[in-house]
């Protein structure tokens, strides 16, 4: 007979892999190597990123091609290749060695993008989109570990709180390394101090990485078949019959499509609309401003459950923020301006930080212990297909406001109309969580 009476929420399985009694979460070392290896690494990529993507955004009086889908894509298909295999190894192997060994890997990657910076002139984006290419795949062997070590190493009733607080440590590497590329100028020759500040936080997180502690092997027999680098066939069943999880994979796939067009458009808005020049980055790093804040306040209402009605208000928010982030008129085409896209995108972030926070719990707990890496990988394969395809419809988007003569902001609103389903029918199922 159940402990839960009759008209509590249903108790998600427990995942925990750790023996033994675990220190509280505020005090435990191994979380916060895990948090602070994250936060690097998200600094890193973010920094990395928006350099390039602010190189292939042309001024306001400068003519030329938005290439900013181009790398989005880049990033895009690096995932989706070797996110199936990464997933297997995370559920075959020790996740530790596998987030200490993606760490050494993006010191060697930064060393190439150094170099790619400092010969710039003779590369051009073509080197940059290959140190990008070689980034991602860092990325998407880091991961399945990174996720899903930690319903592993951490009780059941913290996930919700422990969620919060790395995906804040993930939103304010978001807007440290993308508001830091705004201090380098717009100077293309001297971008190649990006690379060196890139090198020194990869060694860092190297470091940082050894304090996490080890796990059992999830799944120690899996051998590897051709399926494993795709979408396993018990993965794919896994999914179908678990309407939860169908449904949190296609939120997050859209959800990611939305960000990657969300962060293409700011800084279309704020370098070629308001040309605001490599400024841009600013406006751009207040979307995280709000993020962390929404993080912490997602997982404190969400408690020990996963909790549908923070879901649906971060929605809502994502949506009203998004219309109005679309809104014409004004001097250059945007209502809001500036200094009034600064608080709007604050509050966007904020919504966006409540809204992720549940659905991230439901993504970690609802599948069994033994395929948990899979499950982690599938979402990163399900995300950067959504990343892909908001990177193929930004470009469509962008140039039909280029040959309308139109505003560049109103690619809002297709962002919005992304987000308009979801806010308004996706209900996850209350679950709460074990101890």
């Amino acid at each position: 007979m159940s402990d839960a009476a009759p008209h509590e929420s249903p108790l998600a399985p427990s995942s925990t892999r750790v023996e033994g009694a675990l220190p509280p979460l505020m005090r435990d070392k191994s979380f916060w190597g895990m948090n602070l290896t994250q936060f690097l690494g998200a600094f890193n990529d973010n920094l990395f990123k928006q350099r390039l993507l602010l190189l292939a955004t042309p001024g306001a009086a400068e003519p030329g091609e938005d290439k900013q889908w181009i790398a989005l894509a880049v990033m895009a298909t690096a995932f989706l290749m070797f996110s199936g295999f990464a997933g297997w190894l995370a559920d075959r192997t020790v996740k530790r060695k596998l987030i200490i060994g993606s760490k050494v890997a993006e010191i060697v990657i930064m060393a190439l993008g150094l170099f790619a910076f400092i010969y710039y002139d003779s590369f051009g984006l073509t080197g940059l989109m290959l140190v990008l290419f070689l980034m991602s795949i860092q990325s998407a062997f880091f991961g399945p570990p990174k996720y899903g070590i930690l319903p592993e190493m951490l009780h059941d009733h913290d996930l919700p709180k422990a969620n919060g607080v790395f995906l804040m440590f993930t939103f304010l590497a978001i807007i440290f390394g993308t508001a830091l590329v705004a201090l380098f100028g717009n100077n293309p020759a001297h971008a190649w101090r990006v690379g060196v500040l890139c090198i020194v936080v990869a060694v860092i997180g190297t470091f940082t990485s050894l304090f996490v502690r080890p796990t059992r092997i999830a799944n120690p027999g899996a051998k590897l078949r051709s399926s494993d680098l795709f979408v396993p066939p018990e993965m794919l069943r896994l999914v179908l019959r678990d309407r939860q999880l169908l449904l949190a994979l296609v939120v997050t796939s859209s959800f990611w499509m939305l960000g990657g067009m969300v962060q293409a458009g700011v800084n279309a808005l704020g370098k070629t609309q308001l040309g605001l020049g490599d400024s841009t980055s600013i406006l751009t790093a207040m979307l995280g401003v709000g993020i962390p804040f929404g993080c912490l306040l997602g997982g404190r209402l969400s408690q020990d459950r996963i909790n549908p009605r923070v879901v649906v208000t971060g929605a809502v928010g994502i949506v009203i923020t998004l219309v109005l982030l679309s809104l014409p008129g004004g001097p250059k085409g945007h209502l809001l301006g500036f200094w009034g896209s600064v608080p709007v995108l604050i509050i966007l972030g904020f919504c966006t930080g409540m809204f992720v926070v549940p659905i991230q719990v439901s993504l970690q707990v609802l599948p069994p212990p033994e395929d948990k890496g899979r499950m982690i990988a599938l979402m990163n394969q399900s995300n950067w297909v959504g990343i892909l395809l908001g990177a193929l419809l930004f470009g469509v988007v962008m140039s039909l406001l280029e040959h309308l003569q139109a505003p560049r902001n109103l690619v809002f609103l297709s962002t919005a109309a992304i987000m308009l389903p979801i806010a308004l029918f996706y209900r996850p199922k209350e679950l709460r969580l074990g101890d």
